[in-house]
């Protein structure tokens, strides 16, 4: 690593190998990188409405119909027509699918405590929080 190294290159070569060690472990799982994202995203609670789900996780929502097809048919999410708007759907976790998101996002952890055995506890952390950061900014 150089410090002329330009950060962007650097983010994306640090999510392309994170994606590759994942992949085994949402396949073993039967989930797609999306479908997990949708599953983290619902996990820290029911999205008022698939818009502001797509919202949330910056994807295209007419592709994010797709994914809850998928998820729903699974049996890992529900979704029901909104009290206060009937046009807006709200999406939840099912049982099943809080079970199975839990049980990847361990495999998961495993994998990121691989990736990261390297550094000391205190720059894990501070990766954490910049990359937070940086995730959060506009």
């Amino acid at each position: 690593m150089n410090e002329d190294d330009d950060l962007g290159a650097l983010c994306a070569g640090a999510g392309r190998s994170l994606a590759d060690a994942e992949r085994p472990v949402l396949d073993r799982h039967g989930l797609s990188m999306w479908q997990y994202v949708v599953l983290s995203a619902l996990a820290a609670g029911a999205a008022p409405s698939q818009l502001v789900l797509a919202q949330q996780i910056r994807y295209d929502k007419t592709r994010l119909i797709g994914l809850l097809d998928a998820l729903e048919a699974e049996g890992l999410v529900a979704r029901a027509p909104d009290p206060a708007d009937r046009r807006a759907r709200v999406v939840r976790l099912t049982p099943e699918g809080s079970r199975r998101h839990a049980a990847v996002r361990a495999a998961i952890r495993e994998v990121e405590e691989r990736k990261l055995a390297g550094l000391a506890p205190e720059v894990r952390r501070l990766l954490r929080e910049g990359l937070a950061h940086l995730a959060n900014s506009d």
